[in-house]
């Protein structure tokens, strides 16, 4: 697909899975299989992401890092690249993170998992300017049934980069679910990941009703519908794109027979009934035998459609026996009670976006910690209104025109029978609720642009590119929304004297002949202060003494690292 109606270059995606694991230590996860084919359906239907998608699924480590270096490469600059990872996220004794294959020996990660340092040098080579990356594991915690993951793993430490953006289901201290039933066995959607399904299928991940679905909606979408869900778990993100990127079209549900295809996002959409991805063919019924690897190619195609596919893959969760109501249908039922999908009404409130401030420090600040003031600029939560957008604090009333519902109940061109289908309310733009009169200080957004002071404490043995998580000191979310959160990434300016590997600390002292010869003791002026070094007789050029204990704080070890003096003996 080399000239699309997204704009030119390749729509490729990528789908890794890994469920079950040699590993005893490394617990079966039911979702990742189920993930990959319904993402992949979606990412395909060429009305929607018109995608080209590619799945591996329990795949043993040396095939994935191929299929990953195979996917980066010999690319082109327009292509926008699509990579959703679902496993277990697992780190080595020096906080490194890895993603456990099939093969995995959680005590042997570095020959046996798949580095995301080697997913961070693909995509580093990688010549297209978009690479969009999703991360369906979790980085904390310990292993309990029903969630996944490892502690202690900051993503945006290991895949940032230019031209990239990152989502993950969790933050560093939560726990990915993998979907409601923890004791159950029947495969269904983990949280994360259902919710991408969801928010692209229906469309109702096109929060501002343009037709499209940008990164940044299709993670507010899902952080909303997990948090709405009560899901114990925030999904992040971490972005550094030069330009909004487009994930998809907003699809509109067919108002005929459910084998009508998908429809071009123009005009008001009509709300349907979420879909579920398919479930995984089983060996029995003539799939892939158990254990194996699977990788499949699918080039987008419009048979079987996506409604018809998703809908019978989902029959029976999203009726009235799951929700305790009937929801609202994309293809009229007559007598059907006319109630809108739990999308509308779409929310006036919602979560402040995430900021990130850059700060600099000393190497010495950075190795053994320090306290910082920093100046941030960002939205605040309106004072005149108190968040509410209305004048004097009037909060948003009930549309008249929708009572309340965001979609107008309308019965259908050529209708027979007692049908009804709803339509986006346009008085209250699918809200429900609509402002009086909006306060005129921040003309109903219910904040305002800000200047805060903040401190900040930095902790020993923080390293560059490593960034601080301030939990709710981002922007105001709108009309009283939750703010996000402040991310402060860590610079590091170089010493004129010493450099650091890891949590050591490494200098050159040049060192008479005379004394090498002989042996003796130097003064050398340390992080820590002066202190003597006691030179060993006979020592050679290129030799390097250690100093223990006199280099970076063990960030979240304790302890110190090393003081590395490399030699150089001079006449």
């Amino acid at each position: 697909m080399t000239d699309s109606p997204f704009g030119p270059g390749r729509r490729d995606a990528l789908l890794i899975a890994t469920g079950q694991y040699d590993d005893s230590t490394l617990s079966s996860l039911r979702s990742p299989r189920q993930d990959s084919a319904g993402l992949a359906g979606v990412l395909a239907e060429p009305g929607i992401g018109g995608f080209r998608t590619e799945q591996l699924t329990d795949a043993r480590a040396h095939e994935v890092t191929r299929a990953l270096e195979r996917f980066f490469r010999d690319r082109s600059r327009d292509d926008l690249l699509l990579l959703h990872i679902s496993c277990h996220g697992i780190k080595d004794d020096d906080g490194h993170l890895y993603f456990a294959a099939r093969d995995t020996d959680r005590d042997l990660p570095a020959s046996t998992a798949v580095p995301a340092a080697f997913l961070r040098g693909r995509m580093e080579l990688c010549r297209a300017r978009t690479i969009v990356v999703l991360l369906d594991c979790c980085y904390s915690g310990a292993f309990i049934p029903g969630s996944k993951g490892d502690d202690r793993i900051h993503v945006r430490d290991e895949l940032g980069g230019h031209g990239r953006a990152v989502l993950t289901a969790t933050s560093r201290t939560e726990y990915a679910w993998e979907g409601s039933r923890v004791e159950s066995a029947v495969p269904e959607p983990s949280r994360f990941t259902g919710a991408l399904i969801k928010g692209l299928a229906t469309g109702a991940a096109d929060l501002n009703g343009d037709g499209r679905i940008t990164v940044t909606e299709l993670y507010d979408y899902v952080y909303e519908s997990l948090h709405r869900a009560g899901v114990r778990q925030r999904p992040r993100i971490w972005v550094d794109l030069e330009y909004q990127v487009t994930i998809a079209r907003a699809v509109r549900a067919p108002a005929g027979g459910q084998d009508a295809g998908p429809r071009e996002a123009a005009g008001p959409r009509e709300a349907f009934v979420p879909p579920r991805p398919e479930a995984p063919p089983t060996a029995g019924a003539g799939g892939p035998e158990a254990g194996a690897a699977v990788s499949e190619v699918a080039p987008p195609g419009p048979e079987p459609s996506l409604l018809h596919r998703m809908r019978e893959a989902f029959r029976g969760e999203t009726g009235a026996g799951a929700t305790g109501r009937t929801p609202f249908m994309a293809e009229p039922v007559a007598g059907a009670p006319a109630e809108a999908d739990e999308s509308y009404p779409r929310p006036r409130t919602r979560r402040g976006q995430d900021a990130l401030i850059r700060l600099e420090v000393d190497l010495a600040e950075a190795a053994f910690g320090c306290t910082k003031e920093i100046a941030v600029r960002t939205a605040a939560v309106c004072a005149a209104c108190s968040g509410t957008g209305g004048e004097n604090g009037a909060r948003p009333r009930e549309c008249s025109d929708c009572r309340g519902r965001g979609l107008r109940l309308e019965t259908p061109r050529r209708s027979t029978g007692a049908v009804l289908i709803g339509r986006p309310c346009p008085k209250c733009e699918s809200h429900g609720t609509v402002l009086r009169r909006s306060c005129p200080a921040c003309k109903g957004e219910g904040r305002v642009p800000a200047d805060r002071a903040l401190t900040l404490k930095v902790p020993g043995g923080i390293d560059k590119g490593t960034r601080i998580q301030l939990a709710g000191e981002g922007e105001a979310g709108p009309v009283g929304g939750p703010a996000g959160d402040l991310y402060v990434e860590i610079v590091v300016r170089p010493h004129s004297v010493f450099r650091r590997e890891g949590d050591d600390l490494v200098c050159t002292m040049r060192i008479p002949r005379a004394v090498a010869t002989a042996g003796g003791t130097l003064p050398l002026r340390t992080l820590d202060g002066s202190k003597t070094v006691r030179v060993p007789r006979g020592i050679r050029d290129g030799q390097s003494l250690r100093l223990p204990e006199l280099g970076v704080t063990r960030l979240h070890a304790g302890g110190r690292g090393d003081l590395l003096i490399r030699v150089e003996v001079r006449d």
